[in-house]
C-alpha cells in the first residue's frame, strides 16, 4: 500500500530517478552532439529466430546516481530542464496542464517555422500524416540550429503516439516517424534516447516493433553516441524479452542485441581507452549478464526456424562480449554446467536441454574455446542424462539431448571423438549403444575431422566389439556399420566392418539352428538378420568406392551355406554394380591373401564352384521364390565369369525362369514343374557350353558338393538330378562310371530320401548316356548278388546280408524301371528283357523280400511294363518270362490275402498286373481267372470292416485310402484288359460270381468297393458292346436292387450308375428304345437320408428297370433277391421285398412257366433270419401269384408239407387253404 501522502506522480518519478541521474551523467561526460556522426553501420536484415528467460529483470542498484560526473549546478539545472519531458514520458506522467487540454496545442513563444508548421499539422490531424512526416524530417534536415525544448518535447509526444499506438497507424506512418525520431537525434540525441528507453520499460498495450527499429537506426547512424547507453539499453530490452514470444518483434529484438553487442564488442576491442568507469563497465556485464538468461529462458521454446535464429544470432553476440572477460567467461562455463549437472534437480530435461542446446549453438560462433575440463564435465553429464537407465526420458527428450551432443562434437570433435571412444570399452551396456549409435551419426555427418584422422581410430575400437554377445550391441554395431558405409566405403577399414555383416549374419543362423533359444531370443535373433540384409542391400553403389569395395568380394559370400539367406541382398548388389558396368574382371585371387584365408581357409571360388551354389538354391523350393530369383539374377549378371559361351542364352532364358517364379505363367504349376525347367536349362546351357573339360570340372563339383551334404538337406535331391543332369552330358565314359560307383557305394539307400536321390541321378544321365547307366548298373548289381555263391569272406557276407545292401538292392530295382521308361525304343527292345528284367529278377532273389523289396520289385514290374506297352503293338514279350513275372506277382498276392496286415503290396499288383496284361501276348484264360479272383479278393473283399476303422484313425490314412482308390480304378481297368484278351462269355460269369459275394457282404465298405468295380465292368462292357452283361442282367438287378438303400450314399448311387448301365447294355442288345425316365435326378435323391424318400426312390427306380426286364432272366433276379434276404439286414431287405413284388404285380400272369420255380425260392425264403422283415412282402408275393395262377396254387398248397418247410410257411398255407375252402 502507499502511504496516503504520495502520489502516483511521485512513485513513478522516483522509480525513474536512477534512469534520469544516470542519462545526465552520460550527458556531462559526453555532452550533447552538435552533429551528426554519420558513419552508418550495414542495415539489419530481418531476424530468423527465437529463444526464453532465466530470471527477472533487477533494477539499476541505488549506487548509480552517484555517478554524475563533475560539473556546475547550472549545467546541471539546465540538462535537467532538458530531460523534464523525456522523464515525463519515461515515468508515463505529463504535467496537469497538458492532462487537461489532451491532445491540444501548447503555446509557445517560438517563432513560426517550417518544424513548428508541420508540427501543428501533425497535432491536428490535417492531410497525410506520412507526408507530414517525410516533410518534417527533410525540414529537420537542412535546419543545422537547435528546436526549442517546448517543440522537441511536443514532437517528441506527437512522435511517439504514432510510433507506440497498438492499431490504427498504418507502417508507412510509422516509419516515417521513425525516421524523424532519427533525424531529430541529431541535435538531441540524449532526449531521443530516452524517450525510446521509456518505451522498451513501459507496460501495457504499445507496439514496441518501430521503437526497437528506430534504437536500430540510431545504433547505425549515431554508434559512438549510443555506446554510453548500452546497458540503460539492455535493461530495456530486458522487458521486451518478457513481454514477446515469437515472431516479427521478437526477430527485431534479436536484431537490436546483435547490432548493439557487435558494436560494444568493436568498441572493447578497439585497442583505446575505455572510456567507462569500472561501475559503470559492470553495470554493463550484469545487465548483459542478466539479458542473456532471460532470452535463454523465454525463448528457447521457438517453433519457427527463424525465430530460432534470430535467438541463436543474438545469444552468440552477447557470448561474445561476456566472454571477453576471464570473469565472466568463468561465470558462463559455471552456468552451463548448472544446466547440465546430474545431481542438479531438473524437472524438465527437455526445456534444460533447449537451454543448453541455445548455449552451444551461440558458442559455434564465438572464438573461445572451451575449458576441456568443463567440456569433459558437460559431455559426460549430458551422455549420462541421456542414456541413464533409470530415466524415463521422452522421445523429444533423446532428440533434445542428442543434438546437445552432436553440437558438442561440432564444437570441441577430436574431445568428443575420445570420449566416445572411451564408452564403448565400459562395461555399462547403454553407454555402449548410444556411443556407438553417436559414432554413427558422426560418421554419417561428414565431419572433415572423423573422416580424415580419427575415423580408423573408432573402426579399430568398434572391431573389438564384435565378439559382444549382447544383444543390444550386437544390433548397435550393425547400425554403426551401416552409417559408415553410407559415407565413407572408400576408406580402408571400411570392408572389414562390411565382413561384419556377414559374420553376424552366420552366427545369428546358427543360433537360430541350434534351437536353445527362448522365444524372445529367437526373435532378436531373426531381427538381426533381416537387419544384416536391409544394410546390405540399402548400400548406394554411386558412393565413392563402393564398386571397388564391393566387387569381387561379394562373390565369397556366395558359396558358403551361412550366407543363404543373404544372396537377395548380394543379389542387388550385383545388379547395380551391372547396371554401372563395374563388374570388372578384377579377379578374387588379386585380393589379400590373408583376407581370403583367414575368412574361407583359401577356398578358391572356381566357375563352377559358384554355378552349383546358385543352381542349388535355385532349384530348392525350400528357399523361397524371393531366394530362387536372386539366385537366378547373379547367374544372369555374372554369366561372363562362368562361360563366354552362355550369355545370350541365358540372357533369353532365365527372364523366363523369372517369370514362373514370379507367377506370370499360369501353366507354371509347381514345384516340382519350376525345378525340371531349371534341369531343362542347366542341360541347354551344357549343350552351348559344348566344353568338355569343363562340364567335367562341374560335375566334380556336383559330386564334391552331394557328398558333403547332409541326409536331411533340402537341395540333396536337387543336386542328385543336377549331377544326373550334368553326367548326362558327359561323353567320357570312365568318368561317368566313376562318378556313379561312387554315389552308389555312398549312398544310404535306408533313407527314402537318399533311395530316391540315386534313382533320379541314374534316370537322368541315363538320358543321354543309357549303356554306361545300365552297364555301371550291371557291375553294381552283380557286386551286391555275390553272395549267392559263397565265395566271399564272412565279413563281405555280413556287408552283403545287412539293411543297408537290402535296401540298396531295392533302389537298383526301382532304378532299372526308371531307367527303362527313360529309354529309346531301341535301347529298350535291345536291353529289357535280358539287361533291365534280368537284372530285377537277379537282385530280388538276392533280397531279404522285405516290405521294401517287394513294393521296388512291383514297382519296377509296373515301370518296364509300362515303357514296353509304349513301343506299339508290334512288340512281343518273353512269354516265360511273363508267366514267371505273373506268378512272382500272383505269390504276392495270395501272401499277402492270407492273414497278413494290410499293405500296399496288394494295390500296387494290381497296377502292375494292370500293365503287364497288357503286353503281348496274352495271358490263358486259366491264369486270368486266377488273377482276377486273387486281385477281387484282395483289393474288393479286404481289408475287414473292423481293419478299415483301424486304417481311418490312422496317421496313414489319407495315404492308404488314395492308394485304395487308385487300386480299384486299377482294377477296373484290369477286367477291361482281360475282357479284351478273353472273349468268351464264361470270364464274365466268373467276374459276377467273384463280385457276388461281396455285394451281398456285411461290410460296408466291401460292398462300396465292389460296386466301384461292377460299376466299372459294366462300364466296359458298354463300351466293348459286348452282351455278357444281357446273360446275367436278372442276377445283377437282384443284387443291385437292395443296395440302392444302402447305408453309405456312395453306394446308393454307384447301385443307380450300374443299373443305367445295365439298362443302356440291354437296349443295345435288344435294338429298341428303353424308357429310362430321369435316372440322374433319382440318383441324386438317393444323397437323402430319410429311409422313407430312399425306398420311395428305390421304387420308382424298380418300376423303370421292371419295365424294360427280360422275362427269361425271371428266375435268376429271384434267386439273387433270395441271396440277399439270407444275408442282408435292415433297409436292404425291404428294398428287395419292394423291388420283388414290383416286378411280380407288373408281369405276375406272363411267368407262369416261372410260377414252380418262384414258388420254391419264396418257400426258402421262410428260413431266412430276416424272415420277421420279409413276411409282409412274402405274403404280398404269395397273394400276387395266387391272384394270377390261382389253380396252381392251390394245387401246390394242397401238397403235404416237406420236412424242411418253416413254420411261416405252414401258416401262409393254412391261411391259403382256408381261404379257398370258403
Amino acid at each position: 500500500m502507499l502511504p496516503e501522502h504520495m502520489s502516483a506522480s511521485s512513485v513513478c518519478l522516483g522509480c525513474a530517478s536512477s534512469t534520469v541521474l544516470a542519462l545526465l551523467s552520460a550527458a556531462a561526460h559526453h555532452g550533447f552532439p552538435s552533429t551528426a556522426a554519420r558513419g552508418r553501420l550495414s542495415p539489419l536484415s530481418p531476424p530468423t529466430t527465437c529463444s526464453p528467460v532465466l530470471w527477472g529483470w533487477k533494477s539499476v542498484p541505488s549506487r548509480a546516481s552517484r555517478m554524475l560526473g563533475p560539473g556546475s549546478k547550472q549545467h546541471q539545472q539546465q540538462l535537467l530542464c532538458s530531460f523534464l519531458p523525456g522523464l515525463f514520458a519515461c515515468v508515463g506522467c505529463m504535467p496537469r496542464r497538458t492532462r487537461r487540454r489532451e491532445r491540444s496545442r501548447v503555446s509557445s513563444p517560438v517563432p513560426t517555422c517550417a518544424v513548428t508548421l508541420l508540427l501543428q499539422c501533425l497535432q491536428d490531424r490535417e492531410g497525410d500524416r506520412a507526408q507530414a512526416y517525410c516533410e518534417l524530417e527533410s525540414a529537420l534536415w537542412e535546419d543545422d540550429s537547435r528546436l526549442p525544448c517546448g517543440v522537441v518535447n511536443r514532437l517528441l509526444a506527437e512522435v511517439s503516439q504514432d510510433l507506440t499506438a497498438a492499431q490504427g497507424v498504418t507502417a508507412d506512418v510509422r516509419t516515417a516517424a521513425s525516421n524523424v525520431l532519427v533525424v531529430l537525434a541529431r541535435m538531441h540525441f540524449t532526449l531521443v534516447m530516452a524517450e525510446l528507453q521509456s518505451h522498451l520499460k513501459a507496460v501495457g498495450e504499445m507496439s514496441k516493433e518501430f521503437v526497437l527499429i528506430t534504437l536500430s537506426k540510431l545504433f547505425s547512424t549515431y554508434a559512438p553516441q549510443c555506446i554510453p547507453f548500452v546497458w540503460l539499453t539492455l535493461a530495456g530490452l530486458r522487458s521486451v524479452v518478457g513481454q514477446v514470444r515469437s515472431g516479427r518483434i521478437l526477430r527485431i529484438a534479436c536484431a537490436v542485441v546483435k547490432q548493439w553487442l557487435d558494436g560494444v564488442k568493436v568498441h572493447l576491442s578497439s585497442g583505446k581507452q575505455c572510456t567507462w568507469p569500472a561501475t559503470k563497465k559492470e553495470q554493463i556485464y550484469e545487465n548483459l549478464h542478466e539479458l542473456l538468461f532471460s532470452v535463454v529462458k523465454n525463448w528457447q521454446d521457438c517453433q519457427e526456424e527463424e525465430d530460432k535464429q534470430a535467438v541463436v544470432g543474438a545469444v552468440s553476440a552477447m557470448l561474445a562480449v561476456l566472454l571477453q572477460e576471464e570473469l565472466h567467461r568463468e561465470h558462463i562455463w559455471e552456468q552451463l554446467l548448472w544446466l547440465v549437472h546430474p545431481c542438479q534437480e531438473v524437472q524438465d530435461t527437455c526445456r534444460m536441454a533447449k537451454s543448453l542446446t541455445l548455449f552451444l549453438e551461440a558458442l559455434e560462433h564465438v572464438e573461445s574455446a572451451i575449458p576441456k575440463d568443463k567440456f569433459l564435465d558437460i559431455t559426460s553429464a549430458v551422455f549420462y542424462q541421456l542414456y541413464d537407465d533409470t530415466k524415463q526420458h521422452s522421445e523429444t527428450d533423446c532428440a533434445e539431448l542428442t543434438h546437445c551432443i552432436m553440437l558438442q562434437v561440432q564444437i570441441c570433435p577430436e574431445e568428443m571423438i575420445l570420449f566416445l571412444q572411451s564408452q564403448l570399452g565400459d562395461d555399462w551396456e547403454a553407454g555402449c549403444v548410444a556411443a556407438l549409435g553417436l559414432l554413427g551419426a558422426l560418421a554419417r555427418s561428414n565431419e572433415p575431422t572423423m573422416m580424415t584422422e580419427k575415423l580408423p581410430q573408432v573402426v579399430e575400437a568398434v572391431q573389438h566389439l564384435y565378439s559382444d554377445t549382447r544383444t543390444r550391441v550386437r544390433k548397435a554395431i550393425l547400425h554403426f556399420i551401416n552409417d559408415l558405409l553410407s559415407a565413407n566405403a572408400w576408406n580402408c577399414s571400411a570392408w572389414d566392418v562390411m565382413g561384419h555383416i556377414f559374420s553376424e549374419f552366420s552366427r545369428t543362423t546358427g543360433r537360430r539352428v541350434a534351437g536353445d533359444l527362448s522365444a524372445q531370443e529367437a526373435q532378436e535373433e531373426g531381427a538381426l538378420q533381416e537387419l544384416c540384409m536391409d544394410i546390405l542391400g540399402s548400400l548406394d553403389i554411386s558412393v565413392r568406392g563402393m564398386s571397388k569395395l564391393l566387387w569381387p568380394r561379394l562373390l565369397l559370400f556366395v558359396v558358403p551355406a551361412q550366407y543363404t539367406g543373404m544372396l537377395i541382398p548380394v543379389s542387388r548388389c550385383v545388379q547395380a554394380l551391372a547396371e554401372r558396368e563395374d563388374l570388372t574382371e578384377r579377379r578374387i585371387e588379386d585380393l589379400d591373401p590373408h583376407f581370403v584365408s583367414s575368412m574361407f581357409q583359401g577356398l578358391l571360388l572356381t566357375p563352377q564352384t559358384l554355378l552349383v551354389r546358385l543352381l542349388v538354391v535355385s532349384g530348392s523350393p525350400v528357399a523361397g521364390s524371393e531366394l530362387q530369383a536372386a539366385a537366378l539374377l547373379l547367374m544372369q549378371n555374372l554369366h561372363s565369369r562362368f562361360h563366354r559361351a552362355v550369355g545370350a542364352m541365358w540372357a533369353t532364358e532365365i527372364p523366363l525362369l523369372l517369370q514362373c517364379l514370379e507367377g506370370k505363367e499360369e501353366s507354371f504349376p509347381d514345384s516340382a514343374e519350376f525345378e525340371r525347367r531349371l534341369l531343362k536349362f542347366l542341360r541347354a546351357s551344357l549343350d552351348t557350353i559344348e566344353d568338355e573339360a569343363w562340364i567335367e570340372a562341374l560335375s566334380c563339383e556336383l559330386s564334391r558338393w552331394l557328398s558333403s551334404s547332409a541326409c536331411s538337406s533340402g537341395e540333396k535331391s536337387f543336386l542328385y538330378k543336377a549331377l544326373g543332369t550334368v553326367l548326362g552330358a558327359c561323353k567320357r565314359v570312365l568318368h561317368v562310371q566313376q562318378k556313379l560307383l561312387q554315389h552308389l557305394e555312398e549312398v544310404n539307400a535306408e533313407d527314402p530320401s537318399e533311395a530316391q536321390g540315386i534313382i533320379s541321378l541314374l534316370s537322368h544321365a541315363a538320358e543321354s548316356n543309357f549303356q554306361t547307366v545300365l552297364a555301371t548298373l550291371t557291375i553294381f548289381a552283380s557286386r551286391l548278388c555275390k553272395s549267392r555263391n559263397g565265395k566271399i569272406s564272412r565279413r563281405k557276407k555280413m556287408e552283403l546280408e545287412s539293411t543297408r545292401a537290402h535296401a540298396t538292392r531295392s533302389a537298383l530295382m526301382l532304378a532299372h524301371g526308371s531307367l527303362a521308361l527313360r529309354a529309346s525304343k531301341e535301347q529298350l527292345l535291345a536291353h529289357l528283357e535280358g539287361d533291365i528284367v534280368g537284372n530285377i529278377l537277379m537282385l530280388y532273389s538276392c533280397s531279404c523280400r522285405d516290405l521294401q523289396n517287394n513294393l521296388a520289385l512291383v514297382q519296377s514290374i509296373t515301370d518296364f511294363s509300362s515303357a514296353f506297352q509304349a513301343v506299339g503293338d508290334s512288340a512281343c514279350f518273353n512269354a516265360s518270362l511273363k508267366g514267371k513275372l505273373l506268378e512272382i506277382l500272383m505269390d504276392l498276392l495270395k501272401k499277402y490275402y492270407l492273414g497278413i496286415t494290410v499293405s500296399p503290396v496288394p494295390l500296387k499288383v494290381v497296377l502292375a498286373l494292370e500293365q503287364l496284361s497288357k503286353l503281348k501276348p496274352s495271358f490263358e484264360s486259366k491264369d486270368m481267372q486266377e488273377m482276377l479272383v486273387l486281385c477281387c479278393k484282395n483289393i474288393v473283399t479286404h481289408p475287414s470292416a473292423e481293419m478299415m476303422l483301424k486304417i481311418k484313425k490312422s496317421q496313414q490314412a489319407a495315404q492308404y485310402l488314395q492308394l485304395q482308390q487308385t487300386s480299384l480304378k486299377a482294377l477296373g481297368r484290369l477286367m477291361a484288359v482281360l475282357l479284351k484278351t478273353e472273349p468268351t462269355g464264361s470270364f464274365f460269369q466268373n467276374i459276377v460270381h467273384v463280385l457276388q459275394r461281396s455285394l451281398t457282404s456285411d461290410n460296408v465298405w466291401e460292398r462300396k468297393r465292389a460296386l466301384q468295380s461292377c460299376s466299372q465292368l459294366l462300364a466296359v462292357c458298354e463300351e466293348l458292346q459286348r452282351g455278357d452283361a444281357c446273360e446275367h442282367f436278372g442276377s445283377l438287378v437282384g443284387l443291385l436292387a437292395p443296395l440302392t438303400c444302402d447305408p453309405m450314399p456312395a453306394s446308393r448311387q454307384l447301385a443307380v450308375t450300374c443299373l443305367g448301365s445295365l439298362l443302356r447294355i440291354q437296349a443295345k442288345a435288344a435294338s429298341r428304345v428303353i424308357e429310362m425316365g430321369d435316372i440322374r435326378s433319382l440318383c441324386e435323391g438317393l444323397r437323402a437320408c430319410s429311409v422313407v424318400s430312399q425306398l420311395q426312390i428305390s421304387s420308382k427306380m424298380a418300376r423303370i428297370v421292371c419295365r424294360n426286364f427280360p422275362l427269361e432272366r425271371t428266375v435268376d433276379f429271384m434267386l439273387a433277391i433270395k441271396e440277399t434276404i439270407q444275408k442282408a439286414t435292415g433297409v436292404r431287405v425291404r428294398a428287395a421285398g419292394k423291388w420283388m413284388t414290383t416286378f411280380l404285380q407288373m408281369y405276375g400272369k406272363d411267368i407262369c412257366w416261372n410260377v414252380p420255380p418262384i414258388l420254391y425260392i419264396l418257400r426258402s425264403c421262410t428260413s431266412s433270419p430276416q424272415q420277421s422283415t420279409f413276411v409282409p412282402f412274402l405274403c404280398q408275393a404269395v397273394a400276387i401269384l395266387t391272384r394270377c395262377h390261382k389253380e396252381f396254387m392251390i394245387e401246390n398248397f394242397s401238397r403235404l408239407l416237406g420236412p424242411t418247410d418253416s413254420e411261416t410257411w405252414r401258416r401262409i398255407r393254412e391261411f391259403c387253404l382256408q381261404r379257398w375252402s370258403r
